[in-house]
């Protein structure tokens, strides 16, 4: 059975680049990975249909954000359909969720219940991020699973996260994948309890959570938009959709409201409108003076004007929406039985047969009560991918202000929820962190007992055999290691050989920099190297003249900055040379004089102490949670050792 719809209007065939803020999904039924012929047709109908009626009870309350969650049936591979590029039947559809991320996981809560109400399917759903599911659930997945290893390995199944394991097919192609979750019926690629209870509690609320999520509101519109709006509620959506993307070209509708506003005179009607939170935050929260044409209540009403500034903003929207898709030519032509009795005839549905004929008559009665079955879910899609044409059937018919008079119209709902959502977001952050300590103790935990087994069993022996200066020098390694574009790099093996540095030559180095400014430009373009390539060692002994004079300024220089610092309080903030050393070699005390003439010589610091000093100081503040100084020497390869009691 072909598409209800033309597969090129399905997925874009333009880029091989997936759209963003739409989430793909496919159902593969068991049965069509043998059914050959028109068995797989015929049984994707059946399931098609049981699907519709098993999720009208979820959808039927529920307005999207962009268009509603819909079914297709493939027989074969096309450029058009994402899906697969194997001949395997199949259902599939996307759904475009935008800035409203609630729409979504709905659909992945109705993915979940079609599992398990259906349990010989598998059903795959991944958006411009790839395998979403598994982002969810990061903090539990097997350390071989990433973005490379995750092609045709992920699929719901039975109400449950499958991953089909590396051991038993290392590259899998989607038609091994499936038959693998046929065979051994998901016993062996069944995620573990943690990765279904992570996603099960990113679902758990549906359907309920989303029906909630809808919002009521009173407004004031012309009498035509809410004549539109009683026939198909869910076209609110496309007016939010219409007002929020408005651009230059749009906004010249709204500025004469030709469609919707044939007069200043025209009656504004009170209405209740429903639509999403998502679609009433892009409403409220963009500021958008009202047409000149458009007849405003006084600011004076603050009830009356904030009815009428989202009413106008509705209207202007549905206005810009309908005038766009008619420029486009979007007047509904492709749609309906026509349409849909073309694909048949395209897709080699009636096999040749002669029309007329008793065989021909059958397929073609079996069409229709498929497509009037089906048509409840379908005409919603129809008439928001080409809205012109229905929008110009309702306002052809008889109406007028009385229809709307006399008819009690209900507050709006609370908005509090707009801007008292710092608790919900702390909540959730929360959550991540809780995720994040859980995985980081499951990690030293690990490592703890793979210390045990290397090392001994005895805290105090790893406290003895912990030497500090692995601190400095994988510091020092990770400092001096040369980064790609991947960015910085934390050394993964820390054998390396100790650093020589030369500071008699490289202060030779830096002064012949400096130097070199006040050669004269005939004697540098006549030398046949740079000074940083001559050999400092092999140097003729006679003496610079300007030696005398570079010397008595850098030890004026050297003088006037230590003065500085010495009044300053950063001197004290770090270890000196003589400060630790004295510590170490028990000088327990000094006398006034030498204390005097300490203070007086801005003595060096030893940058290696100071370096293992702030991060011991770091790493003991922490108090044995995660942080930044154990997550540091961590990926370094280093392990501290806990502060002993009785210390």
């Amino acid at each position: 059975m072909a598409n209800l719809e033309s597969e090129s209007s399905f997925f874009p065939q333009t880029s091989s680049r997936l759209p963003d803020d739409t989430v793909f999904f496919s159902i593969f039924p068991d049965a069509s990975l043998s059914a050959s012929g028109s068995e797989p047709s015929a049984a994707l109908q059946s399931l098609h249909l049981q699907i519709i009626d098993f999720l009208s009870p979820f959808t039927s309350p529920y307005i999207w954000q962009h268009e509603p969650f819909f079914l297709s049936i493939s027989l074969s591979p096309s450029a058009s359909c994402p899906c697969t590029d194997t001949p395997i039947p199949h259902l599939h559809g996307k759904l475009k969720y935008g800035d409203n991320l609630e729409d979504e996981w709905f659909a992945v809560f109705l993915l979940f219940r079609i599992s398990a109400a259906f349990p010989s399917t598998s059903i795959r759903a991944w958006d411009t991020d790839g395998e979403f599911l598994l982002i969810e659930a990061a903090f539990h997945l097997p350390r071989w699973l990433n973005p490379e290893t995750s092609r045709n390995r992920v699929f719901v199944r039975g109400g449950d996260l499958h991953v089909v394991p590396r051991s038993r097919l290392p590259d899998p192609s989607l038609l091994a994948s499936l038959r693998f979750l046929l065979e051994r019926g998901g016993s062996e690629s069944r995620a573990s309890d943690p990765v279904q209870t992570a996603l099960k509690n990113r679902v758990s609320g549906y359907p309920d959570r989303a029906w909630r999520s809808m919002h009521r509101v009173r407004v004031r519109v012309p009498v035509s938009v809410a004549h539109v709006l009683r026939h198909e509620p869910f076209l609110i959506s496309l007016a939010v959709e219409g007002f929020y993307d408005r651009d230059v070209d749009s906004m010249k509708h709204a500025a004469k409201m030709e469609k919707f506003l044939n007069s200043r005179e025209e009656e504004h009607v009170l209405v209740n409108v429903k639509m999403s939170r998502a679609m009433y935050a892009q409403l409220v929260q963009q500021k958008f003076q009202a047409p000149s044409c458009y007849p405003m209540p006084s600011v004076s009403d603050r009830e009356a004007y904030s009815e009428a500034e989202i009413g106008m903003k509705i209207a202007c929207g549905m206005e810009m929406m309908y005038q766009e898709r008619k420029k486009e030519g979007e007047d509904g032509r492709g749609s309906g039985w026509s349409k849909y009795k073309e694909n048949l005839e395209k897709s080699g549905y009636f096999e040749g047969l002669l029309a007329g004929s008793k065989e021909y008559k059958r397929l073609m009665e079996n069409a229709e009560e498929y497509y009037q079955k089906s048509s409840s879910v379908s005409r919603t899609r129809e008439i928001m991918s080409a809205p012109v044409r229905r929008i110009d059937e309702i306002l052809a018919l008889p109406y007028s202000e009385d229809d709307f008079k006399g008819q009690e119209v209900a507050v709006s709902d609370s908005d509090s929820w707009l801007y008292d959502g710092e608790d919900e977001l702390n909540s959730v952050l929360q959550e991540r962190q809780k995720e994040m300590e859980f995985y980081n103790e499951k990690k030293e935990r690990k490592q703890k007992g793979k210390g045990k087994e290397e090392g001994g069993s005895s805290s105090d022996a790893n406290v003895n055999n912990f030497d500090l200066g692995d601190i400095s020098k994988s510091m020092e390694q990770f400092i001096q290691k040369v980064s790609s574009y991947k960015g910085a790099e934390l050394p993964q093996n820390r054998d390396f050989k100790e650093v020589n540095l030369d500071v008699d030559r490289f202060m030779k180095d830096i002064e012949s920099m400096l130097g070199g400014q006040e050669q004269d430009e005939d004697e540098s373009d006549g030398s046949e190297g740079s000074s940083m390539d001559m050999d400092f060692e092999d140097e003729s002994e006679g003496e610079d003249p300007n030696d005398d004079e570079k010397e008595a300024f850098m030890e004026s220089y050297s003088g006037a900055m230590n003065e500085e610092l010495k009044n300053s309080t950063l001197d004290k903030s770090f270890e000196h040379v003589n400060q630790h050393s004295s510590k170490q070699n028990g000088e327990s005390s000094k006398t006034t004089e030498e204390k005097e003439d300490d203070d007086d010589e801005f003595t060096p610091i030893d940058a290696d102490f100071n370096l293992v000093k702030n991060l011991l100081e770091s790493y003991s503040s922490q108090q044995g949670l995660p942080g930044p100084a154990s997550n540091l020497l961590g990926l370094m390869g280093l392990q501290l050792p806990k502060d002993s009691n009785d210390k």
